[in-house]
Parts: C-alpha cells; sequence; structure tokens
C-alpha cells in the first residue's frame, strides 16, 4: 500500500492529478459521481483490493461520508475488499456461461489450484471469483483477468492458464494467447 512515513495512506503525485481531473469532470457539488472511477484507480493503485482505511481515504477526498464508499464497493464485485493474487480469475456465472459449462470449468480451476472461490492460493498467485455477466455471451463460457477477456475455455485452456500466469514474469496487463 502506498502509505506516508506516518503510516498515512496517499496516492502518489500521479493518481492525485487523476483524481482532480476525474472530479473535474463533475459539477460542483456532484463529486460523488467520481466515486467509482476512483475506486478503481485506489484498488490499481493500494495492491489490487479496497481496504476500509483506502476507502476512507477516497471518501475523504470527495467530502463524502465512508459509508457511501462502502455502500458502493460492496455493491459491484468488480471491487475486491479483501487480498487478492496477482491473477484474479473471474468466471462469468450468468445464463449463457452456466448453459456452457462454467460451473464445471470453476470446479475444475478450484481443484487444480487447491482452493475455493474467493480464496488465494498460499503463494498468493492466484484468486478465483464468480461474477456477474461480462457482456461476451456468445462466446461462453469465459472469465476476465486483469482486463482482458479469455473466451470459449475448456480445462485445457485453463491448464494454460493456470502454466502461464503461475509464471514469475506473468503480466496482468498483457493480453496472452491461450
Amino acid at each position: 500500500m502506498a502509505e506516508t512515513t506516518t503510516g498515512e495512506i496517499k496516492f502518489s503525485d500521479a493518481s492525485l492529478k487523476k483524481v482532480a481531473e476525474i472530479i473535474a469532470r463533475y459539477p460542483e457539488g456532484k463529486q460523488k459521481s467520481a466515486l467509482l472511477p476512483i475506486l478503481h484507480l485506489a484498488q490499481r493503485e493500494f495492491d489490487g483490493w479496497l481496504s476500509a482505511p483506502v476507502m476512507d481515504y477516497v471518501a475523504s477526498l470527495l467530502n463524502i461520508k465512508p459509508i457511501e464508499a462502502y455502500e458502493v464497493a460492496t455493491f459491484y464485485s468488480m471491487y475486491n475488499l479483501k487480498p487478492v493474487g496477482k491473477c484474479l480469475i473471474e468466471f462469468c456465472q450468468t445464463g449463457p456461461c452456466l448453459l456452457k459449462g462454467v460451473e464445471d470449468l470453476i470446479d475444475y480451476t478450484e481443484q487444480k489450484l487447491g482452493i475455493s472461490l474467493n480464496d488465494n492460493t498460499a503463494d498468493g498467485k492466484f484468486t478465483i471469483k464468480a461474477v456477474e455477466c461480462l457482456g461476451s455471451c456468445g462466446s461462453a463460457p469465459m472469465a476476465q483477468i486483469g482486463k482482458f477477456y479469455y473466451e470459449n475455455l475448456t480445462k485445457e485452456k485453463i491448464d494454460k492458464i493456470i502454466d502461464l500466469f503461475g509464471k514469475p514474469d506473468f503480466n496482468p496487463d498483457i493480453k496472452y494467447d491461450i
């Protein structure tokens, strides 16, 4: 987590500049409208998840009550409220993906990694989540890893993901061919 020498949570200068740009998009007195993008920014900067102190910090920047940040972060599955692995596999669990066997793929992935949904592997490399529709129904079953979609998943593709993404040089900001 980015902290000052006093232990206070604080965005980097670059992120503070981005926060100001985001807030400026909205009319005076409507800074709460910037909450979602600033929570995303905070999650990226503070180790991939939103702790209560981080959400308090975001709320203070927007001059809103901390509960308002908590309400939003707990409602949307895209926000992580506990630490996640470097490779966060978010399986779509809605209609088309269910019909195409995502439940079996989730079970398979849990067995391969030795964890359950919403858990992290002991080495901190992987986390598995089930999320609502990711909007790629024509290529079900699918999962999102980082900002990229991995579609038409099979057990063989899951094996490749685990092998490739478990390597020390894995970068979630790169789209890998699976």
